[in-house]
């Protein structure tokens, strides 16, 4: 063969290999695909929710084949659903769970009522069924508290003692909040944010001190006058935002306690 069909013999090799090589963009499409999975991670949990990021974890997990899950998938959120929201059917019945949860706070509501009409102190608290829990509101300070005093009167003691009694039962945690009306505070108490949050750390202390409730169940918080039920300067609305509140929280998830507000105004009507 003659140098010259040799040398085009080469060339023609050489140019089959011109082609560019573009097994790079495999590569590279995987990386984006993980810094995309990165970025949604980071987006779904910058407003961290406990229950929904512990879903979102099992999800991402399972779906890595690194967890198995007993739970069903939630196709709407995407979700691996925990098996106690789970009916004996595996649909989620998140609806059950809240009837469960506003019946027990209305058995807790019905004994501190019964005790407190039997000791013939029926129409010193309101109670209030929301989505934080069993609202027991201590109705007028008068009744509770001298005028400008954190300290408890006799008939505090008996109500707190009856209420008591029972909170010693459940397990639930127990929040106890006072409230002032915006009228300014006088000495010795600077603001009515002392007021208000010395009265609720005496009911606090009563129930820790002499009813027994575990004090790491309770918490004492003071709202001042920021929280009033009432507007105006009538003896009646001055009354009603005089008051402490003692809420006995559920402890269930936020989607189930979501729904209890709806089911218990159901129930009055």
């Amino acid at each position: 063969m003659s140098p010259a069909r040799r040398a085009r013999g080469r060339g023609h090799e050489d140019d089959s290999h011109d082609e560019p090589d573009e097994r790079w963009a495999v590569s590279y499409a995987d990386m984006v695909t993980v810094l995309m999975c990165l970025f949604i991670v980071l987006f779904a949990v910058s407003n961290v929710d406990k229950t929904k990021f512990e879903l979102l974890a099992n999800s991402l997990a399972t779906g890595f084949g690194q967890e198995s899950t007993e739970g069903g998938a939630d196709t709407a959120e995407g979700l691996i659903v925990p098996p106690e929201l789970q009916d004996d059917d595996g649909v989620v019945d998140l609806s059950a769970r809240a009837e469960a949860e506003l019946e027990s706070l209305e058995e807790l509501r019905d004994r501190m009522s019964s005790a407190l009409a039997a000791q013939g102190l029926q129409g010193t608290v309101e109670f209030v069924i929301d989505d934080r829990g069993l609202q027991v509101g201590l109705v007028g300070a008068e009744t509770f508290f001298a005028d400008n005093s954190t300290a408890l009167s006799a008939k505090a003691n008996a109500v707190l003692n009856t209420i008591g009694d029972v909170l010693v039962t459940v397990d639930n945690q127990v929040s106890v909040e006072g409230h002032a009306d915006h009228r300014v505070s006088a000495a010795p108490f600077p603001t009515n944010w002392e007021l208000s949050g010395g009265r609720a750390t005496q009911v606090a202390r009563f129930l820790v001190e002499h009813e027994g409730v575990g004090g790491p169940r309770v918490k004492a918080t003071a709202f001042s006058d920021t929280r009033p039920l009432a507007q105006g300067d009538t003896p009646q609305a001055l009354a009603s935002n005089r008051r402490v509140d003692i809420v006995v929280e559920s402890d269930e998830e936020e989607q189930v306690r979501a729904l209890i507000p709806a089911l218990a105004a159901a129930a009055k009507g």
